[in-house]
């Protein structure tokens, strides 16, 4: 790829590996419109950085897989840097087909809520369809609390990631990254979140795959550093950009009478692309694209 004046969407596990030797992560962002996929991708040429763009399942289910499909296109044609186009969080089987023939390169099988062997064959098949056709896989063991689109864990149904089950569930799934629970959660927290770095390490002992952290808003900056240190290669961030969308609108509505939504739509992208540079150089992403 290094050269190329223009760069494809390419498969996540190819930005994961380079994060991962060159110990860096890279941030994957939930986008919902054009606006803040837009945002996203003129943030990462502004740092010359590598991003993933994620699609939720409750995204696709607002917008479509169709219209998706054509703004990741549109943005690979425009794009000096390289992205992956991601499914965040994908529970329903034929999702993941869906993402495979709309041009995704990369998909999340959530099976965190199944028994550990269901896990298994079901993320096993996952990765036996994306393989086939050049698409990463993330794997997820463990389960994160909070809530995000129409998922919702409970802290009681919520669990940490056992390291002694990662060697097998690696090795008999092929995933090429595996995301993690180790105190984060999705949506806001109530206090500060306190990470189980030695957790964190005993996983990272266990297997060589790509380390995933949902639930990036609000854990502290030191924080994200240290995880990132002991492995972490790929930070999730969606809520963040959400407040900052809406919260951008809602503040211009308070203080003048807009009737023109492409202003509104202007402000809330300028917000987006302010918080994802700052994620970008959180995780040390900055500059890395075109050495990919």
């Amino acid at each position: 790829m290094k050269g190329e004046e223009n760069m494809p969407l390419v498969p996540a596990a190819c930005l994961l590996k380079h994060a991962q030797k060159n110990a860096y992560a890279v941030p994957a962002f939930n986008f919902h419109d054009l606006v803040d996929l837009q945002a996203i991708i003129t943030a990462a040429q502004a740092e010359a950085a590598p991003v993933i763009l994620m699609a939720s399942e409750g995204t696709i289910r607002f917008a479509g897989f169709s219209y998706i499909e054509g703004l990741a296109s549109a943005a690979a044609r425009e794009a000096k840097i390289p992205f992956a186009l991601h499914l965040d969080h994908g529970r329903e089987l034929d999702n993941i087909v869906k993402s495979v023939r709309h041009g995704f390169t990369s998909v999340m099988f959530d099976g965190s809520h199944l028994a550990f062997d269901e896990n298994i064959r079901l993320t096993s098949w996952v990765v036996d369809v994306a393989h086939r056709v050049g698409i990463s896989v993330e794997g997820e063991l463990g389960q994160i609390p909070g809530a995000e689109d129409d998922i919702s864990v409970s802290a009681k149904e919520a669990g940490m990631t056992d390291p002694g089950l990662v060697a097998e569930y690696v090795e008999k799934t092929g995933v090429d990254a595996l995301a993690v629970a180790i105190g984060t959660a999705h949506g806001l927290y109530k206090g500060e979140p306190k990470l189980d770095f030695p957790r964190l390490e005993a996983i990272r002992q266990m297997t060589s795959v790509p380390l995933v952290l949902h639930g990036g808003t609000g854990v502290p900056d030191a924080t994200v550093r240290q995880a990132i240190s002991l492995g972490i290669c790929k930070l999730n961030v969606g809520t963040d950009l959400r407040l900052a969308y809406t919260g951008s609108i809602s503040l211009a509505l308070r203080e003048q009478e807009i009737h023109d939504p492409r202003p509104l739509l202007g402000i809330a992208k300028e917000a987006v692309i302010e918080v994802v540079r700052d994620k970008i150089r959180l995780c040390g992403a900055s500059n890395k694209a075109h050495a990919i």
